[in-house]
C-alpha cells in the first residue's frame, strides 16, 4: 500500500475530484430535483453501488479490456447512453401529466427510492467513462514496490467511491432543498422536473459522443 503521506495525497485529490461538477454530481441533482431528497439519496447510493462494479472490474483487469475493445466500449456506453435519454425523457413526461392532473387526467406515480437506486446503479454500471476514470487515476498512488496490484487498485478506488458517494449525497440534501423551497409554486416544481430531465437526457447524449481513449 502506498506510504501516509502518498495516502493522504490521493485522498486529497480524490476529495477534490469528488466535489468538482461532474456528470454524477448533475444526475443526482437531476434525480433529486425529480423525485425529492429521498429518490436523489437513493440514487446516490445506487451510483456509488455502480462505481464499485467498475473498481472490481478494474482491479481484476476486465475494465482494460472493455477500453482495449471498440466494439465492446461502443456497445457499453451506447446502453448506458440510452438508460439516460430515457430516464430522462420519462422525468419529463411524468413532470407535464403530473400538471396536468389539476385538469383531470391521473398524475404519474413517483418513481420511488428503491427504483432511483436501481437506474442509479444501473447508470453509473454501464459508463465506461467512469472505468477510464479509474484506470487512469487510481494507478498514479500505487506503489509498484508493494505488490499486490490488484488489491491496492481495489483499496485506492473504493476509497475513491465513498468519497464520492459522500459528495453526492450533499447535493441530494442541497437540491432537496431547492426543491422544498419551490413547492408552493407548482408550475416552477414542474419547470425543475422539466430541466431535470433535460440535463439527464443531455448526459445521455454526451455519454453517446464519448470516443474511447487511445494509447
Amino acid at each position: 500500500m502506498p506510504d501516509p503521506a502518498q495516502l493522504a495525497l490521493y485522498l486529497a485529490a480524490a476529495l477534490l475530484l469528488a466535489v468538482t461538477p461532474g456528470p454524477g454530481l448533475f444526475y443526482v441533482a437531476a434525480r433529486t430535483l425529480a423525485g425529492g431528497r429521498a429518490e436523489g439519496v437513493a440514487s446516490s447510493l445506487g451510483t456509488g453501488l455502480g462505481g464499485l462494479v467498475h473498481v472490481l472490474a478494474g482491479s481484476l483487469g476486465v475494465s482494460a479490456l472493455v477500453l482495449a475493445s471498440a466494439e465492446l466500449f461502443a456497445v457499453l456506453k451506447l446502453i448506458g447512453a440510452a438508460c439516460l435519454v430515457w430516464i430522462g425523457l420519462r422525468t419529463i413526461r411524468s413532470a407535464r401529466r403530473d400538471a396536468s392532473a389539476l385538469d383531470g387526467v391521473r398524475a404519474a406515480p413517483p418513481v420511488g427510492a428503491r427504483r432511483a437506486f436501481c437506474e442509479g446503479m444501473l447508470v453509473e454500471a454501464l459508463n465506461p467513462k467512469t472505468a477510464v476514470f479509474f484506470l487512469a487515476f487510481v494507478p498514479q498512488f500505487m506503489d509498484p514496490a508493494a505488490g499486490r496490484a490488484g488489491l491496492q487498485f481495489l483499496v485506492l478506488g473504493v476509497a475513491s467511491v465513498a468519497l464520492n458517494t459522500l459528495a453526492d449525497i450533499v447535493v441530494a440534501f442541497a437540491a432537496g432543498g431547492i426543491r422544498d423551497g419551490a413547492a408552493a409554486r407548482p408550475s416552477l416544481v414542474r419547470r425543475l422536473r422539466e430541466g431535470a430531465g433535460a440535463a439527464m437526457v443531455a448526459l445521455g447524449l454526451g455519454l453517446a459522443l464519448a470516443r474511447r481513449p487511445v494509447g
